[in-house]
């Protein structure tokens, strides 16, 4: 689970929603199951009185959804939702007050009512409980909303059904149904009375008691944003494929598999746990932005699975109806629910996106009205499937054949859908070959959901993959400009596919006030501010341009990194720094600013201010972006790995150099010595070398093991040694005889030894290291970074890296930490 979900878990911006929805999926359920039962066991005399009960009850609690899904919408939109839901989980409580009066009487119409008002229930709490999230939750934490409530929707229809059908079935079993369904309905109640304020959008919104018209009416203002009605119809899809599926697995298991009731159960908790699971993953893959990219992944997933399971449903006939154990005996029968398990994780990778795309574009005045349109589209397919499937099965038709009916007309949607959203199909494509090849990672995707939609992208340039990487990455049909001459290069053409690509003469002013014309009309713009690609790994000559045009338009500025892509063979630092064939990228999305400029400056000097702060912009991107809060040691570890561990990194006048790979085990293995030999309460240690190899090595053992090296200078003479050691409260110094003997500091040492500062010498250490504490290591220097953190677990940016200390020209040496 992603840490946002468990945010939102522990927030009373959504807990208490989640737990008052939850309870009433499962009470919904728990009470249709047992009824179900009651009237295949009880109320009906034959098969066919059964399954025309059982098909008025399904009619009965899906009717409310036609007739009064339009006034819930329009009450949502007029009052304050969270004063909704508790009138609504009073209902609730009434409902199931009701129901257990007509289990006592073993009354099938007051029963039968129970479930219309339980219907009317559903019907009203259904626009609430998604036009509130946005009340409530921010852009970025929509996508985790959604999958919560979608994965845990179906794991309270799987919990209820099972509840619902076991204990209807033991002694006493309606009692146990009733309590359990109002002590349900009464932690409901408790838990929305929890649920923050949301107030009115529209108070003096009027109600309308003609139902039928009004329902025409929020149908009609569904429609009128192209993407939030595709949406609509996308969800509704979803609810007809479900349905089918819900509907057909208790005959498909008895007549295809012949496999008991246990082994229905088992697909319908493998089904309710996919959706589940596609829901969870579609959180994490959309990392809090909002778009379409991965529904036609979705849907041509569950296509191709569905037909799979039609291939895969081999009847194999059996003396008797077998169990679980046996069931799961079969490999075949493991391919029948990985088929099952994969269809739902694909409906959930389709489902959460469209929900969200609804819930964000539609217009806030009318968002409650437009879900409730929903509802009605859903409850509309959800009739078309069943009696599509009634018509079909009238026909003798088997179920698995049906499968494969389902799986070639979702084939249909799917190439429908694709065609719709060819751009979000090629970006889900293309990011997720660009993620497999490169780990590419979104940093900040928050910040681009915070951003005006009037706004323009800046980025460095480091590769010739950028353009790609961010046409891919970013959710939104983007505009590109870039310059005429690029634009007809073979490879760039199909990037601009994904993008609306907008070729920009240099020599034509007219250019700039077309693309300035465009972003005035709420669009987001795309711009390399520095024109060339890097030659240094540092930030070229940024041009004017971007700064200008949102200086013109007031448009937000969205600064964004793209580090890693510089060691591509895509750059053009080959050379320069270790390139790979596929380095981590990682796009590091900044926080939106607007450039604020006083308007009495006009001209010239007003193109000079917006430029300059332009450049500070890009300094900024790139300080703020870089790795700078870390310690000196996980800085050259970090650095280990962009550069390689035979890259040369130090050499002193012996000319022997380190690299990465030596230095990093040298540490180690020095700092072992060092730590053991220090007392556990001696903080800071002394180091009296040279500049040379051996006083890095020193410097950073030290540092490795959590502890502060104090660099001492040598030529500020023996008085001033002394008061350094004092000041710093050294005991323990380390140092090198050679270095000693050619520096003429014997006597210096002399003195300082007998302070009481212990004096101990590189070389004898040399002599004390075994083959054995090489072999350490090199092991620790192979796996640097986690045993730097086990050695050192509290390390931070902000401890005390070194001391040192002025020469003392001006009187006693001070301290800089």
């Amino acid at each position: 689970m992603q840490k946002q979900s468990l945010i939102l878990l522990q927030s009373r911006r959504f807990l208490p929603l989640f737990i008052a929805q939850f309870l009433e999926a499962f009470n919904d359920n728990l009470f249709k199951t047992a009824l179900v039962t009651l009237i295949a066991y009880t109320f009906a005399n034959n098969a066919n009185s059964a399954e025309l009960l059982i098909a008025f009850g399904g009619a009965i609690f899906i009717l409310p959804f036609f007739f009064l899904s339009a006034t819930a919408g329009q009450l949502a939109d007029k009052f304050d939702k969270a004063i909704l839901i508790r009138i609504i989980k009073v209902i609730e409580i009434a409902a199931m007050l009701l129901g257990t009066i007509g289990f006592y009487l073993n009354d099938l119409t007051i029963l039968m009512s129970t479930l219309l008002l339980l219907g009317c229930h559903s019907t009203f709490f259904g626009p609430i409980k998604y036009s509130i999230l946005p009340d409530h939750l921010k852009n970025r934490e929509l996508i985790s909303g959604n999958a919560l409530l979608e994965a845990s929707t179906f794991l309270s229809i799987l919990f209820g059904t099972i509840v619902g059908g076991l204990l209807i079935g033991v002694h006493l079993g309606a009692t146990y149904v009733s309590l359990l369904g109002l002590v349900c309905a009464i932690i409901g109640l408790a838990a929305s009375f929890y649920i923050p304020p949301a107030k009115s959008i529209q108070p003096n919104l009027k109600i309308s008691i003609n139902f039928i018209q009004e329902t025409f009416n929020i149908m009609k203002s569904a429609k009128e944003n192209k993407y939030v009605f595709l949406s609509i119809l996308g969800i509704s899809w979803f609810w007809l494929i479900g349905v089918a599926f819900l509907t057909q697995f208790p005959t498909y298991t008895r007549y295809e598999l012949f496999a008991n009731n246990h082994v229905y159960t088992l697909f319908l908790a493998v089904f309710s746990i996919g959706i589940g699971a596609g829901s969870m993953i579609s959180e994490q893959i959309q990392r809090g932005i909002i778009d379409a990219r991965f529904v036609p992944f979705g849907i041509l997933g569950m296509t191709i699975f569905t037909i799979d399971l039609y291939f895969t449903s081999v009847p194999v006939l059996h003396p008797q109806l077998i169990g679980i154990g046996e069931f799961l005996s079969s490999w075949h029968n493991w391919h029948i629910l990985l088929d099952i398990f994969l269809i739902s994780i694909c409906g959930g990778l389709f489902i959460v996106p469209l929900y969200t795309i609804v819930q964000h574009l539609a217009k806030r005045s009318h968002r409650s009205r437009i879900i409730a349109a929903n509802n009605i589209f859903n409850a509309l397919f959800m009739v078309a499937a069943a009696i599509v499937i009634g018509i079909l099965s009238k026909l003798n038709i088997s179920i698995t054949a049906i499968f494969l009916i389902l799986g070639i007309i979702n084939l249909g949607v799917a190439i429908y859908i694709c065609k719709l959203l060819p751009d979000e199909l090629v970006k889900s494509i293309v990011s997720t070959i660009l993620k497999a090849l490169y780990r590419v990672k979104v940093e900040g995707a928050e910040n681009y959901m915070a951003a005006s939609p009037k706004s323009i992208i800046v980025a460095n340039h480091v590769s010739f993959l950028d353009g790609l990487l961010l046409s891919a990455f970013l959710p939104d049909r983007v505009i590109f400009a870039i310059n005429t001459v690029m634009a007809e290069k073979w490879w760039i053409k199909p990037i601009l596919k994904m993008v609306d690509a907008f070729p920009m003469d240099p020599n034509n002013p007219m250019s700039m006030k077309t693309l300035i014309k465009h972003i005035r009309q709420n669009r987001r713009c795309f711009i390399f501010p520095e024109g060339r690609l890097t030659m240094t790994g540092g930030l070229m000559k940024i041009y004017e341009g971007p700064g200008l045009i949102a200086d013109k338009t007031g448009a937000d500025i969205i600064p964004i990194r793209i580090d890693g892509a510089q060691y591509s063979l895509l750059s053009r630092l080959k050379n320069k720094v270790r390139t790979r064939v596929f380095p981590q990228i990682t796009i590091r999305i900044l926080s939106p600013r607007k450039f604020e400029v006083d308007e009495s400056i006009k001209g010239r000097d007003r193109r000079l201010v917006v430029s300059n702060k332009l450049y500070d912009l890009m300094t900024d991107l790139m300080f703020e972006s870089s790795p700078y809060k870390t310690t000196l040691m996980k800085a050259v570890i970090d650095a280990r790995k962009v550069h390689g561990k035979k890259h040369l990194i130090i050499e002193d006048s012996q000319r022997t150099p380190l690299n990465y790979k030596q230095l990093i085990e040298r540490i180690f293995i020095l700092g072992r010595y060092i730590n053991k030999q220090a007392a556990k309460d001696e903080n800071v240690i002394g180091v009296l070398l040279p500049n040379a190899i051996a006083c890095v090595v020193s410097l950073f053992a030290i540092q490795c093991y959590g502890r502060t090296p104090s660099l001492l200078n040598f030529s500020a003479g023996t008085k001033n040694l002394l008061s350094a050691c004092t000041t710093a409260q050294i005991k323990t110094i380390y140092t090198s005889i050679k270095f000693i003997e050619t520096a003429g500091l014997q006597e210096t040492v002399a003195k300082i030894a007998a302070s009481g500062v212990r004096i101990i010498y590189l070389e004898d250490l040399k002599s004390q290291i075994k083959i054995f504490n090489k072999l350490s290591g090199i092991v620790k220097g192979k796996f640097a970074e986690f045993f730097y953190y086990r050695l050192n677990p509290k390390a931070a940016a902000d401890d005390a890296a070194v001391i040192l200390f002025t020469s003392g020209s001006e009187g006693t040496p001070k301290g800089v930490v």
